[in-house]
């Protein structure tokens, strides 16, 4: 499930506009979801491989050229499907919790 939940945050904030892997991490941990680089870039490799991001390279004034990746239309579309399911399972955990919620 944390696998499913990490493919979301990742492809939504890639969805905002071309970004570079580190940069992903930044926000992500922002959010309080705490990523090591060796979880994001094979993450990244299955869902480019998948067809559902993209990437150019940039030249870097601090080192290296650099991958920055973005989102393909057939990555819009699981980015789209995954919004759903997400929301599905927030409302049923809602509906299974509520008495928890009530009582406070």
């Amino acid at each position: 499930m944390r696998k499913g939940v990490l493919e979301l945050c990742i492809i939504s904030i890639i969805s905002e506009g071309e970004i570079y892997p580190s940069e992903i991490i930044a926000k992500l941990q922002d959010s309080k979801l705490i990523v090591k680089q060796g979880t994001i870039y094979p993450l990244l490799t299955r869902l480019k491989n998948a067809g559902l991001l993209d990437y150019t390279w940039k030249e870097s004034t601090q080192g290296p050229p650099r991958k920055y990746y973005q989102i393909t239309p057939l990555g819009e579309e699981f980015l789209n499907g995954l919004m759903s399911t997400w929301t599905d399972l927030l409302h049923a955990v809602n509906q299974s919790t509520k008495n928890l919620t009530n009582n406070e």
